[in-house]
């Protein structure tokens, strides 16, 4: 379906998932990411691990298609993380990142895809970025406690839950997305992969993915130390209340071979 020369797309990352069998065969446009004409203009490329990304549609023809696809979300957030780029069709043009526009050679929906399939995988990063940043400031007063008193404090198991949901949620949404990886679609349009790559580089995926998962791992390990942490603790109280029971006992036994008599 033709698009103007200049348009936005616009990605939204809206839920955990999204149940796309609703959609037949025939009623897409293209398949491997789903594609679908938006009522009333414009295009939209739909992910099953929660994203979608307009392209040449207005806020409420967004909107709209937004309230169809909510009974099929899994998990909605709420408040969607976005992300806009302006789009210019310009077929002398090398392919790529201009400045803050994408230049297409067409609008065909294969590129589209491509471009579909950068920015999902951008949001998504975006968001778990910004709770990675999140978490960073809670870890870092329980930091400068242990520093200072060599201990820390109740609201550790708090935090332990709170980091381990988000690790969890970590594992579940970055293996879904699968950020490392090349779209199918590449295996079908070979061509396209220069246009994929240069855009990968644009928006630093790779770098975002492993600057991601060394937060990761890094907030696994503070996870796993305030565990055992509090367990230590709970081992030393445990010991010192054997201790005491111990004691009371030889004092109770001192007290009957020396004091009571019957």
């Amino acid at each position: 379906m033709p698009l103007r020369p200049d348009f936005k797309a616009r990605a939204l990352l809206l839920a955990e998932r999204i149940d796309l069998r609703t959609w037949k065969i025939d009623e897409r446009l293209a398949s491997h990411p789903a594609a679908l004409a938006v009522p009333g203009g414009g295009l939209v490329v739909l992910f099953r691990y929660g994203v979608v990304v307009f392209f040449d549609a207005t806020d409420a023809e967004q909107s709209e298609f937004i309230g169809m696809v909510k009974p099929l979300m899994a998990g909605p957030l709420e408040a969607p993380e976005s992300e806009d780029v302006e789009i210019r069709i310009d077929p002398k043009a090398r392919e790529g990142m201009r400045g803050e526009r994408i230049l297409l050679a067409n609008d065909d929906i294969e590129r589209l895809q491509i471009v579909a399939d950068i920015l999902s995988k951008s949001v998504v990063l975006a968001l778990h970025e910004s709770q990675i940043a999140g978490s960073f400031d809670r870890i870092e007063p329980l930091a400068r406690e242990l520093e200072r008193h060599g201990r820390v404090g109740s609201e550790a198991k708090e935090l332990v839950r709170h980091l381990g949901a988000m690790l969890l949620s970590e594992q579940l949404i970055i293996g879904r997305v699968a950020v490392a990886e090349k779209p199918e679609l590449l295996w079908e349009r070979p061509d396209l992969e220069g246009l994929y790559i240069r855009l990968e580089d644009e928006f630093e995926l790779k770098e975002r993915h492993i600057a991601l998962r060394q937060k990761v791992e890094l907030i696994a390990t503070t996870a796993q130390t305030l565990v055992q942490l509090q367990q230590s603790r709970h081992s030393l109280r445990l010991e010192l209340y054997i201790v005491i029971l111990i004691v009371i006992e030889i004092v109770l036994m001192l007290y009957e071979l020396f004091f009571w008599h019957p």
